[in-house]
């Protein structure tokens, strides 16, 4: 079983459009076209048995809107292939009444983005709206760490993460790209001796450029193999999820990694897909 935690799609008539933008500001290349179709593709070539989608609302109004067409999506797979998270904004005045809905559609769990959100991880808007997420029963996923878009923009580095644990107590909480993408050298100082998950979405490998932008060699590395362990040694297989971040990885070159790894099938098992899974109501289990 291989489960795919961490992916985004657009709709079909802003997909490619949106994929140049987003391409150009990380001067990264996609690995599928963006939509729907694209990501089955993916799935289908590269083994991966469920894909979990990712949306994130960048202003208030979008909230409503984007459940109701990820609910419609859950309506069309019901499980199968394709299951979406819901979303919130942490300036949405009705929050609770948007998490009451959102579990009543049957949803999982929702997506944070603190950067796109430009609000820190730990600021009271988002408590109060993990406390209800907790009490509903929710997974929480948010991007952690620096954002490749947004150099130098700090909104949810491992501190603050700690202070919604803190906070908050535990709960279903996934912070994506290892903890903190680019922060790796701290996440398991903060981190390591609490409940949350982390998801390896965009941290592995190496960031592929595009051929029209300007790099550091240097700076196209991610974690590597020595890196990755560290951090698994610290936090253990069960809380460790496979994630990928697609379009922006592969699905295939991010399953490599992970069976290039110096782990037993176990692990393995529990990282591609058995500790998504339980999170996931026990999809398949």
């Amino acid at each position: 079983m291989i489960i795919d935690i961490h992916t985004h799609i657009f709709p079909d008539k802003m997909a490619a459009g949106v994929i140049d933008k987003l391409s150009r500001t990380s001067r990264s290349v996609a690995f599928t076209d963006g939509t729907l179709n694209g990501l089955i593709n993916s799935m289908s070539s590269s083994g991966v048995d469920l894909s979990v989608i990712l949306p994130v609302a960048t202003n208030t109004p979008q909230v409503e809107k984007v459940n109701d067409v990820s609910a419609a999506l859950n309506e069309k797979f019901n499980g199968d292939k394709i299951i979406s998270f819901g979303c919130i904004h942490p300036d949405y005045t009705n929050y609770t009444a948007e998490l009451n809905r959102i579990k009543s559609l049957g949803f999982m769990g929702i997506k944070v983005h603190p950067v796109y959100q430009d609000t820190d991880l730990d600021d009271i808007k988002y408590l109060r709206i993990f406390n209800r997420a907790a009490e509903l029963g929710l997974t929480v996923i948010t991007h952690a760490g620096l954002d490749i878009g947004f150099p130098g923009v700090i909104h949810c580095s491992p501190q603050m993460a700690r202070h919604v644990i803190d906070e908050v107590g535990s709960f279903n909480f996934v912070l994506a790209h290892m903890g903190g993408w680019r922060n790796w050298n701290e996440v398991p100082k903060y981190l390591s001796d609490t409940n949350v998950y982390i998801d390896t979405a965009f941290s592995t490998g190496f960031i592929t450029p595009r051929p029209d932008s300007q790099w550091n060699t240097n700076d196209l590395a991610l974690m590597n193999e020595a890196q990755f362990m560290t951090v698994l040694k610290k936090f253990g297989a069960d809380r460790i999820i496979f994630g990928t971040d697609s379009p922006w990885s592969s699905q295939s070159e991010s399953i490599n990694f992970i069976k290039r790894l110096p782990i037993s099938d176990d692990e393995q098992n529990k990282i591609l897909g058995l500790n998504a899974a339980k999170l996931l109501n026990n999809w398949r289990l």
